[in-house]
């Protein structure tokens, strides 16, 4: 894969342009776009960049980060607090995303999504109203392992870091969770699956693969 450099304000204008003239999976009336990544690549920064690109463009936006969505301790810590395969398999409440987030944006549906479900540091349900997203509006959720679920993105991009990277710009006592990430790149092959894949090893010199092409 052919990468070029570019800044990272750069891509999320390029990203928003591109996406506001993408059309919703399903034909819906409203977008979702998906920013994959281990927590050390910052999906929430770039996240916030292309959510304040598509509202200079016009669009109403909602971020949503997935680790609003983890699952109840109990679950979440059934094989221990640092089970990597738990970590990849059951620590993020796939189903309430598609619930509570995905489903409202399709045709027919409400708009009104929820922006997080599930305080981790309390291990209580949060109290975060629902949003009112309107027609023409976007979610953009950001996250690790988003690839391969078949969540219904009209755009995903990969923020992908080398091994050596990740191991490096992860902090000591998350570093349980590299082996989650291995397996997640042999099985799923984000950079494969990804509209847009962009390098992150140094977060001052971002690369990316270009915008996908038609046809």
């Amino acid at each position: 894969m052919r990468l070029e450099a570019i800044t990272w304000e750069r891509l999320a204008r390029e990203l928003a342009r591109y996406g506001d003239g993408l059309s919703a999976d399903g034909g819906g009336p409203r977008l979702a776009l998906g920013i994959d990544g281990a927590p050390a690549a910052r999906t929430g920064e770039a996240a916030e960049r292309l959510a304040e690109e598509l509202r200079l463009l016009g669009r109403s936006v909602l971020v949503v980060p997935t680790e609003g969505f983890l699952r109840p301790a109990s679950l979440r810590f059934e094989y221990g607090k640092r089970d990597a395969d738990a970590y990849l398999d059951g620590w993020f409440d796939t189903g309430a995303l598609w619930r509570e987030v995905f489903g409202p944006l399709e045709t027919g549906g409400s708009g009104r999504v929820l922006p997080d479900l599930w305080d981790p540091v309390t291990d209580r349900a949060t109290r975060t109203p629902y949003h009112a997203l309107p027609e023409g509006g976007v979610v953009v959720v950001h996250g690790p392992f988003l690839l391969g679920h078949w969540f219904p993105f009209a755009l995903t991009v990969h923020l992908r870091l080398s091994p050596g990277a990740l191991r490096r710009r992860t902090a000591e006592p998350d570093r349980w969770t590299l082996p989650a990430f291995a397996r997640y790149e042999d099985e799923a092959a984000p950079a494969d699956r990804a509209d847009v894949v962009v390098r992150a090893d140094d977060p001052a010199h971002p690369a990316w693969s270009g915008l996908p092409t038609s046809g």
